[in-house]
């Protein structure tokens, strides 16, 4: 940024490895905005709450993050003279379950009580209080301004991008996409890492007030831009190269959007019940919300033109190049990281040795006199049952120190976990370090 000697990063969590000064905090403290804020010139406004996942059910943290937190922004804007802020914002401001095509920043915001989540609620307040904002006094600087614009991206993906691409690869990894929504025609837009922070980059500048011929005029001031690759495509259809070369599966049915929002609505209300319980680590993420079902089953895609002729913007990197860089960033990672098998393999072993050993020791009550049963019918007798059991947990103990000794060669940094893991599940998770081991000789 001109006049300022370095970049600041503004996070809650310190970024590993970035070419900037980090300042930590919290969003929703209005002291620390105004420590991260004060002397700089533009501000690029990313941070949010409750894209998807767990944190769309809370409500009151998104809303103190993504209005209360952009409202202490604005304010630390006025107060330490900004001249420029760059919103991120969303489709949702426009988009909430009907069907759009080539829309553009002519369309009106979708109506804030109809939102299905407060994610899309409150971004849609957030973006309309910072173009509000737009041509604001500072208060110590006589004769400046605030100038603010919002970029809406498209779903974003790309090397590092941690909102969108880790929740799929890590449900297909488990076996947890078992069929697709809507249908094959269904259409939405995405947006590389790389052509997004462009966009950035080009709203940011102009966003200036002393280009020859705009003094006092800057062309992006209290505009929206929808930000695209400019290539609609069906989300699945779009995700399956990555899927495939990371030899995860893609289903092939389909299901409709109505008989996946009943779904949605299941799980909306399970996990609204845990409400105390979402930030607990152990509890997984639900399957599917309302508001992803919209966003994968329904058309929605944006014309760029506005940002073009505006801005300047062009995607500078292919559909193509994209996915080649992030296919390559995931299967790098998929590399460093423990690999298994889907959970069907894990409940089908782990609850197989549970029933056998149960079945073998303890007492008949409950199940246990069913599952004998079962046993009996398989091994003979009860000797045979349990000989079943030390045979087979000699064969996991067998293949998880063979594991942990080939994972100390091919996979060193993952070899406890291996070990572990192979213990538990036997070939299934053996075979997947053999694979491993034969890609890297």
């Amino acid at each position: 940024m001109r006049g300022r000697p370095s970049i600041y990063h503004f996070e809650m969590l310190i970024p590993i490895a970035l070419n900037c000064v980090v300042a930590t905090g919290d969003l929703t403290s209005k002291k620390d905005v105004e420590n991260a804020l004060r002397g700089a010139n533009c501000v690029f406004h990313l941070a949010s709450y409750g894209m998807s996942g767990k944190e769309m059910l809370q409500f009151s943290r998104v809303d103190q993050v993504n209005i209360n937190g952009t409202c202490h922004v604005l304010e630390a804007c006025l107060e330490f003279g900004i001249t420029r802020l760059v919103y991120v914002s969303t489709y949702n401001v426009v988009f909430g379950g009907k069907e759009i095509v080539n829309g553009n920043e002519a369309l009106p915001y979708f109506p804030i009580d109809d939102h299905v989540d407060p994610y899309g609620r409150s971004k849609s307040i957030a973006e309309q209080l910072v173009l509000k904002y737009n041509g604001r006094p500072l208060k110590n600087n006589i004769g400046k301004c605030l100038y603010t614009c919002a970029v809406r991206p498209a779903a974003i993906y790309g090397p590092g991008e941690e909102r969108h691409l880790p929740r799929i690869v890590s449900m297909a990894k488990l076996g947890l996409v078992p069929f697709k929504i809507g249908n094959a025609n269904v259409k939405t837009d995405w947006v590389y890492v790389d052509n997004l922070l462009l966009a950035l980059l080009l709203a940011s500048m102009r966003l200036l007030d002393d280009i020859p011929g705009k003094e006092g005029r800057p062309v992006a001031a209290g505009q929206p831009y929808f930000i695209s690759d400019g290539s609609p495509i069906n989300t699945f259809e779009f995700i399956q190269p990555l899927l495939k070369s990371l030899d995860y599966d893609l289903p092939k049915s389909w299901i409709a959007v109505s008989h996946a929002l009943y779904l949605a609505k299941i799980f909306w209300a399970v996990y609204s019940m845990l409400y105390p319980l979402l930030n607990r680590w152990w509890l997984p993420q639900p399957f599917i919300l309302p508001a992803e079902v919209y966003k994968v089953g329904l058309t929605h895609y944006f014309s760029y033109l506005k940002a073009q002729q505006e801005l300047g913007y062009v995607p500078m990197v292919s559909p193509r190049e994209g996915m080649a860089a992030t296919i390559s960033f995931w299967q790098d990672r998929k590399n460093k990281s423990l690999d298994g098998p889907t959970i069907y393999v894990w409940g089908i072993i782990l609850i197989g040795m549970i029933s056998l050993f149960a079945s073998g020791w303890f007492p008949p009550i409950g199940p246990v006199p069913l599952l004998r049963s079962i046993g009996l019918m398989l091994f003979r007798s009860m000797f045979g049952i349990r000989l079943a059991f030390y045979l087979a947990t000699a064969a996991h103990i067998g293949e998880g120190m063979y594991a942990w000794r080939l994972a100390k060669r091919v996979d060193p940094d993952n070899a406890t976990g291996w070990f572990w893991q192979t213990f538990a599940l036997g070939f299934p998770s053996l075979r997947l370090l053999l694979k491993r081991a034969k890609k890297v000789a």
